[in-house]
């Protein structure tokens, strides 16, 4: 929840996201880490504190074959290399199911998480939609990226 709460405080505000619950997001997990096609992936600190996680599966879009649906890390381990290292797994992850091209969508006002993608080498593809989170118009950008057999870990 932390993860979700710091990276998106400046887009919703922290009251609406400290209305969402632990209690409320279970059932989501339950759900994600019972799926046989979803992979969930946690980083962990030298102390074996989980400080991010992510989650792949195949693309809910059509014109793609894979997808990373999330990836977060606290803020206190942003710049620890934690995101590089969940993206790679995930990457990975992605291409060991045979995935060849996957997919991501960002909230188009989360510049961070865009220069974070870009300089792992996801390219804008066009990909745009507009959607509502926490009663917040929001405009999500989709990322794409070629999965080789050389990418990832």
């Amino acid at each position: 929840m932390r993860t979700w709460q710091d990276a998106y405080e400046h887009v919703f505000g922290a009251e609406r996201l400290a209305a969402v619950t632990v209690e409320q997001r279970l059932p989501m997990w339950r759900q994600i880490l019972q799926d046989p096609e979803q992979t969930a992936l946690v980083a962990e600190d030298d102390a074996g504190r989980i400080v991010g996680w992510c989650t792949v599966a195949p693309s809910r879009d059509e014109d793609a074959e894979g997808e990373l649906w999330g990836i977060y890390v606290l803020v206190d381990a942003w710049g620890s290399g934690a995101g590089t290292a969940l993206m790679a797994a995930g990457v990975a992850a992605l291409r060991e199911s045979g995935y060849r091209e996957v997919i991501l969508w960002v909230l188009e006002d989360n510049p961070r998480a865009r220069r974070f993608y870009e300089r792992e080498g996801w390219a804008l593809d066009g990909g745009r939609k507009e959607d509502e989170f926490l009663g917040v118009q929001v405009t999500e950008v989709r990322y794409r990226k070629a999965v080789s057999d050389t990418d990832g870990v």
